[in-house]
């Protein structure tokens, strides 16, 4: 039975992390397709290149929201389905199905779904998001930053559980930035307040 639960709390998470909220939004408001702007991707950065702020950040809360709503799911069932939910929701936003699995980079989902597993984990990885973005202007520096530093604070407050799916969640994150890490590196990457 437990078995069952968790692979229906995967699979629920997965189909909620799959709706594409910055494609949707964009697309409603008359847009052109959102991956033919700037990056293509179909996050709430590149929404944020089409020069409307509000949809931006609807798409940046309805993004963490469907991580976050997918937990609370899941958690009725106990933690491990709660995880399970909250890794179907990551990996529906990063591979959905609907897109031929070519999805976003997973910053908000990722945080979403740490706002209904362990809240004190949530404002963490937003502090410190704010504090890397404040200090190098690199939307992707802060993601990874963040996200790779929230396993383990989770660790050092005994969330075990909770630890090992955002080590791979953050592994994950990092993977998907593989162009923008290379573009760091390269000194070209876009940084915040600038429309390329």
């Amino acid at each position: 039975m437990l078995s069952a639960s968790i692979f229906a709390c995967l699979a629920l998470g997965y189909l909620l992390g799959s709706i594409p909220f910055g494609m949707v939004l964009t697309k409603a408001s008359g847009m052109e397709d959102l991956r033919s702007i700037g990056s293509g991707n179909i996050g709430a950065t590149n929404v944020l290149r089409t020069g409307r702020k509000d949809l931006a950040a609807a798409t940046l809360l309805l993004d963490g929201l469907k991580g976050t709503l997918a937990v609370w799911i899941g958690l009725y069932w106990g933690l491990p389905a709660g995880i399970a939910a909250a890794l179907g929701a990551f990996l529906g936003h990063l591979f959905p199905v609907w897109l031929k699995f070519k999805g976003g980079k997973g910053v908000a989902t990722y945080l979403g779904c740490l706002l209904g597993l362990y809240w004190p984990g949530a404002l963490f990885f937003a502090a410190l998001w704010l504090g890397i973005a404040a200090a190098t202007r690199y939307s992707s520096a802060a993601a990874i930053g963040a996200g790779a530093m929230t396993p383990g604070f989770l660790l050092a407050f005994s969330r075990t559980e909770e630890a090992a799916l955002f080590l791979f969640l953050a592994l994950l994150l990092i993977w998907k930035h593989r162009e923008n890490i290379a573009r760091l590196k390269a000194g070209t990457e876009s940084r915040i307040g600038n429309s390329s």
